[in-house]
C-alpha cells in the first residue's frame, strides 16, 4: 500500500521530468554560465575572474554607447510608425463593409513568414548605392540624382526603419485585428446615439477597448527591437562609421570576431536590464501592472 501511495505521488513527476531536463540543459545551464563569464576574461583557452571589469569596460566604452544610441534612435522612430500603421490596416479590415477580408489578412501577414536573411538582402539591393538599385531607378525616372543610401547616417537609417515597418507591421495588424473583433458592436451603438461621430468612437471605444492587446504589441515591438540584429547586419553592416551599429551587434562582434565573451556576456545582461526597465515603464504608464 505504501509503495503504491509513493507511486502514485511521483507519476505527475515523472511526466515533467523531460521538460526539466531540457529546461534545466538549454535554460538554466547556458544562464549560470553566461553569468560567470560577464565576470571573467578568456584568455589561453581559460577563463580568470575579473569582477566588475567587463562591465566597467562596456560603460566607458564609446562604441558600445554608440551602440545603445543608434538602437534608440531606430526603436524610437519606428515603433509610433510601425504601431499606427497596424491600427489603421486593422480597423480597415475590422470593417464590416470590407470584402475579401481573408486575402487582405493573409497579404498583410505574409511578409513576417519570409525570413529575415532572404528579406534583409532583398532590401539591400533595393536601396543600392549604384543606380542599379530599385528604389534609385525609380527615383531616376522622376529626374532624382541616385542617392547614397549606405552612405549617409540619416538615410541608412531609414532603409532599417523602412525594412523593419515592411516585415513587423503585418504581424502587429493580425493582434490588433484580434483585439479589435472582442470589442461589442452594442458600444458603436450605444456611442452612436450619443451623437459621437466615427472619430470619436475610435478614441472613447476603439482605442480602450485595443488597450491591453495594443501594450502587448508596444511591449513586444520594443523587446524586438532593442534585439535588432538582421536588418542592419545584413543591410547596411553597421555602416557608415558605425552610425547604424546596434547593441545585438556589438555583442556579436565582441564574441565571435574579438572573442571577448567576458564583456559579450556582460553587455547581454546590460541588454536584459535594459528590456526590463522599459517594459516596466510601459506597463506603468499603461496601468497595465493590476492586471
Amino acid at each position: 500500500m505504501m509503495r503504491y501511495r509513493v507511486k502514485k505521488k511521483m507519476t505527475p513527476y515523472l511526466f515533467i521530468l523531460p521538460y526539466l531536463f531540457f529546461f534545466a540543459v538549454f535554460m538554466l545551464y547556458p544562464f549560470f554560465y553566461s553569468l560567470f563569464i560577464s565576470f571573467a576574461r578568456y584568455k589561453g583557452g581559460k577563463f580568470s575572474f575579473v569582477g566588475l571589469a567587463n562591465f566597467q569596460f562596456l560603460l566607458s566604452d564609446d562604441t558600445f554607447l554608440k551602440s545603445i544610441i543608434n538602437t534608440m534612435e531606430i526603436l524610437i522612430i519606428t515603433i509610433p510608425i510601425m504601431t499606427s500603421l497596424a491600427v489603421f490596416l486593422a480597423v480597415l479590415m475590422n470593417h464590416q463593409r470590407l470584402k475579401l477580408k481573408g486575402m487582405f489578412r493573409m497579404f498583410t501577414f505574409m511578409p513576417i513568414l519570409i525570413d529575415a536573411v532572404s528579406y534583409s538582402i532583398i532590401f539591400g539591393l533595393f536601396f543600392s548605392n549604384d543606380g542599379g538599385g530599385l528604389v534609385n531607378s525609380l527615383l531616376g525616372v522622376f529626374g532624382v540624382e541616385p542617392l547614397k543610401w549606405m552612405n549617409a547616417p540619416w538615410l541608412a537609417k531609414s532603409v532599417i526603419v523602412i525594412a523593419s515597418t515592411w516585415r513587423w507591421t503585418g504581424y502587429n495588424v493580425v493582434m490588433i485585428l484580434g483585439g479589435l473583433q472582442n470589442v461589442s458592436a452594442d458600444l458603436y451603438e450605444a456611442a452612436a446615439v450619443d451623437g459621437a461621430g466615427k472619430f470619436r468612437q475610435f478614441l472613447s471605444v476603439t482605442l480602450p477597448g485595443i488597450k491591453p492587446v495594443l501594450t502587448f504589441s508596444i511591449v513586444n515591438s520594443i523587446t524586438g527591437f532593442l534585439q535588432l540584429f538582421t536588418e542592419p547586419n545584413l543591410i547596411t553592416h553597421s555602416g557608415p562609421s558605425n552610425e547604424t551599429l546596434t547593441v545585438v551587434q556589438y555583442l556579436y562582434n565582441a564574441g565571435f570576431k574579438q572573442f571577448n565573451f567576458g564583456v559579450s556576456s556582460a553587455g547581454a545582461y546590460v541588454l536584459a536590464v535594459m528590456i526590463g526597465i522599459f517594459t516596466f515603464i510601459q506597463f506603468k504608464a499603461t496601468g497595465e501592472e493590476k492586471g
